[in-house]
């Protein structure tokens, strides 16, 4: 190894290990379901983001299983060569139908989906206005794009107003975007749809929305834009296929036109091997489940509400959170560190989060019930962090 790589690799290494930065990645045994085995420990399973339970499903898995037998393990070239398959037709026509869109286009990720739908459209002669704290994939996607970037407070309504007022008064651009999350990851608020649509008509901005987190939990499941009835007023929908729908990859829904140029711009669909027929067959089952029955939806809601309600009765500080995402902000980088660390050992998996995925001073543990979950499951794991909790003084 160079010298100079090794110095760079031991400093950068150790100061994030002397500062409670360093995330040790733990090797789960078996499916990822309510409970996990990691080292031959079981544990309950506190930091998924299999929501819905699905992928663990039996009916994915036969999907999975009998595509597999008719097209193969791979799609085996890039879609625009002869990769796409009749089962990635007939999934995105399902996840057009799913959101209320006239059409969609799948990813191979939720990043790649970013990387590939922002740059797509965005150049630098346009601006992006973004919240603060949305995904990383979006800034990275926003970056690619070259466009200017500009950081609107997070929600905050009439930063946006102002901030958009001025971009589009400026001159200097010849389209502007605004992006957010549909339900952000870390606290597990909602966007300010509604608002965000009529400042966007007001100033005519480009809309688009990050729904990684509100597919399959809201709108009875069919997202954050249908929750608020916006699927005529929003530009993008984009989101995962591996979060509550529990396979994976990642889409953006919206009007034939704008699938129609994401098929010949989004570089990632141009120049990297679609998505595998058995898991496309499988995420056509998940929707197919989501729009027969709200089960598992109110299910995961139910879970949800009964958590945030425990761990708020015990003291710990769980934000704003409006959804079943349920953080514990504990501050500290090491005091959270320390605090999952001792929840594994009593029996709980909730994972640290600490800088730089949220702001230094606000690490915490992320709770995401599912709808998996029993109610024995869940006030086992209120006793853990009441008892840890009291024994680092975090709660009283």
């Amino acid at each position: 190894m160079s010298k100079v790589l090794e110095q760079f690799l031991n400093e950068n290494l150790d100061y994030l290990k002397d500062n409670g930065l360093y995330n040790e990645i733990n090797v789960v045994e078996g499916p990822n379901g309510p409970k996990i085995k990691i080292d031959g420990k079981e544990l309950i399973n506190l930091s998924s983001n299999n929501y819905l339970g699905l992928a663990t499903h039996d009916r994915l898995k036969k999907a999975a299983k009998e595509t597999i037998d008719s097209h193969g393990v791979g799609a085996g070239a890039v879609r625009t060569i002869n990769g796409t398959l009749d089962v990635h037709r007939e999934l995105e026509k399902k996840i057009a139908e799913f959101k209320g869109t006239e059409a969609a286009i799948a990813f191979q990720s939720g990043f790649n989906c970013n990387m590939g739908a922002i740059s797509a459209v965005m150049n630098k002669d346009d601006a992006i206005l973004s919240d603060e704290l949305n995904h990383a994939s979006i800034i990275d996607g926003c970056r690619l794009s070259k466009a200017k970037i500009i950081r609107v407070k997070h929600s905050d309504m009439e930063d946006l107003r102002a901030k958009a007022k001025e971009a589009t008064e400026s001159g200097l651009y010849k389209k502007i975007m605004y992006i957010t999350d549909g339900v952000f990851s870390m606290d597990g608020d909602v966007a300010l749809l509604p608002e965000i649509a009529e400042i966007a008509e007001e100033f005519n901005l480009i809309t688009y929305v990050d729904d990684a987190h509100g597919s399959g939990v809201m709108g009875k499941g069919a997202g954050t834009v249908k929750h608020f009835g916006l699927q005529d007023k929003i530009d993008f929908q984009m989101g995962t296929l591996s979060k509550a729908i529990g396979v994976v990859g990642g889409y953006v829904a919206g009007t034939q036109e704008l699938i129609d140029w994401l098929k010949v711009a989004g570089r990632p669909f141009l120049f990297s091997t679609s998505l595998t027929p058995g898991d496309s067959a499988a995420i056509i089952e998940a929707i197919d489940i989501l729009m027969e029955s709200t089960e598992l939806h109110d299910k995961l809601w139910e879970n949800g509400d009964y958590l945030k309600k425990g761990l708020k009765e015990l003291g710990f500080d769980i934000g704003h959170s409006e959804t079943p995402i349920t953080p514990c902000i504990i501050g500290d980088e090491k005091t959270t560190q320390q605090f999952s660390k001792r929840l594994m050992e009593e029996g709980v998996y909730a994972k640290s989060i600490v800088f730089p995925t949220v702001p230094k001073g606000t690490g915490r543990v992320r709770n995401m019930p599912t709808a998996a979950h029993t109610k024995e499951m869940l006030d086992d794991a209120l006793k853990i962090y009441e008892k840890v909790g009291k024994e680092l003084n975090i709660i009283k």
